[in-house]
């Protein structure tokens, strides 16, 4: 429903690509545009990028950075705000970010690479490489990959950001944070997004390798494939390239607050740039990193980590973006945020990072931005949303509580000639754009809203659009009373 997803996600859907697109297609693999229409469809991509980074990063204030390619060739790089705001030092798009859980897929890719030298097996049990851990007999290694697990994520302990996040622990020390908190749900049962079992794929690459995981992943990822700035960002080291993370408080800017990267681990802790993180897509989705078998296995999306024809892979989300299937991962972290997107069947990249742990304060989100910027690169852009007049009455008689399930429900309001959208029990108002009497477009430009009416013209649902069209999600309405503003 409305933009709370977290790719991590469970970005949403449209339709199924053929089995013959899930595989890596080479850049030439589109026939080319004739000079003149590509030249003309570069501008307008440039020209929608700097709309795009004028709109999300002000100016004097942390900032972003953007880049987006079609195959080998870059077609935007660039940046906007501050890489210091102290020292008023201007953000490039060549500098290094923390990339938050975008690291997953890194850390997924080298343990694949472990199944096909075989040192370790996907149903491993996890008590072959971790003794003691409770249960884990029943915990398979891929249930760590998609988040079956039911492990409980440490980063979900009330108060644990605060304090406990600042110490620097070693492997067994981090795990023995959460190992005998309760289970979420039985091993397979369910799929709930979690930090903890990246630490645990972690310690089962560290048993299997013999070596600390980000070692490993630097001796077999990263330096074969010359990802020169994409490192453990240890706190105790000199980074060059470093940008400095900032936080918001009432919306003011404000220093990022201090964590041990230690604590992060194979879950979140890689630092990156943007063109790393494209060739990092150019060789993962190119067949340059895994096996057929292998890339098509992280690919996937398995048991209860489907989300109808999508849903989550090995460290990394299956998503539409305009009609097409792509693989993504969102990061967050204290002082950074970032957003990395493939696009197979026009090998399209688009990285998004930025130094302000909000992302985009006040705007449309890294995914949003992403995900416009690839609809155009692939050339099928979101419809820009054009608001038209709907009848007051229309949008008063909308107006009311619309539940999905027992735990999620939205209340809609009129409001300025539109609808506001809220997510009840948390969550900001979203204004939403009136595109034609029925049908709003969300802030980020690619949702959409439709209502639904009985056979007495009583508005009776919402559907919600996360790509604006295929899958929806229906939302019925209920009788419950509009909770206070």
């Amino acid at each position: 429903m409305p933009p709370a997803r977290s790719l991590l996600l469970s970005a949403a859907c449209a339709a199924l690509l053929s089995g013959l697109a899930l595989a890596p297609v080479p850049a030439s693999a589109a026939a080319p545009a004739p000079a003149a229409t590509q030249a003309a469809e570069d501008a307008e991509l440039r020209a929608l990028a700097d709309r795009l980074l004028a709109q999300n990063a002000p100016e004097g204030a942390p900032g972003i950075a953007v880049l987006v390619a079609r195959g080998d060739r870059v077609l935007y790089r660039g940046a906007r705000g501050l890489a210091e705001v102290e020292l008023g030092v201007p953000l490039s798009p060549d500098q290094v970010f923390r990339i938050g859980s975008v690291t997953k897929q890194f850390a997924a890719a080298g343990l694949l690479k472990l199944v096909e030298a075989g040192k370790v097996g996907l149903d491993d049990p996890l008590s072959k490489y971790v003794k003691d851990y409770p249960n884990g007999d029943a915990i398979q290694v891929r249930q760590l990959l998609d988040h079956t697990s039911g492990v409980k994520s440490y980063t979900g302990i009330d108060g644990y950001m605060h304090e406990s996040i600042k110490r620097e622990l070693n492997t067994g020390e981090l795990i023995a944070v959460f190992k005998d908190l309760p289970a979420d749900f039985a091993p397979g049962q369910d799929y709930r997004y979690n930090n903890s079992g990246y630490v645990l794929l972690g310690a089962v690459i560290e048993a299997a390798s013999g070596r600390p995981w980000h070692e490993y992943l630097r001796e077999t990822l990263l330096q074969p494939l010359g990802l020169a700035h994409t490192r453990y960002g240890d706190v105790r080291t000199l980074i060059p390239g470093m940008v400095a993370g900032y936080a918001r408080r009432d919306g003011a800017v404000l220093p990022m607050a201090f964590l041990d990267m230690s604590q992060p681990h194979a879950a979140g802790a890689l630092v990156s740039t943007l063109d790393d993180l494209w060739r990092w897509n150019r060789a993962l989705h190119g067949g340059r990193v895994l096996s057929a078998q292998h890339y098509r296995e992280m690919i996937s999306a398995h048991g209860k980590a489907r989300h109808g024809e999508y849903g989550y892979g090995y460290g990394i989300g299956r998503m539409p973006m305009h009609g097409r299937l792509t693989y993504a991962h969102g990061g967050g972290i204290f002082g950074f945020a970032s957003y990395l997107l493939y696009e197979p069947t026009s090998a399209t990249t688009v990285a998004v990072l930025s130094n302000d742990e909000s992302g985009a304060p006040g705007g449309i989100g890294l995914e949003a931005i992403a995900r416009q910027l690839g609809a155009m690169a692939m050339g099928a852009p979101y419809p820009p949303a054009r608001a038209v007049p709907v009848d007051a009455a229309a949008l008063a008689s909308a107006e009311g509580v619309y539940r999905l399930d027992p735990q999620r429900a939205w209340a809609l309001r009129a409001d300025a000639g539109s609808l506001a959208v809220q997510r009840i029990g948390g969550g900001a108002p979203q204004r939403l754009t009136p595109v034609a009497a029925e049908t709003f477009v969300y802030p980020d430009g690619i949702a959409r809203l439709r209502l639904e009416r009985d056979g007495t013209g009583k508005v009776a649902a919402m559907r919600y659009f996360a790509d604006g069209e295929g899958e929806s999600e229906r939302s019925a309405r209920s009788e419950e009373a509009l909770p206070a503003r």
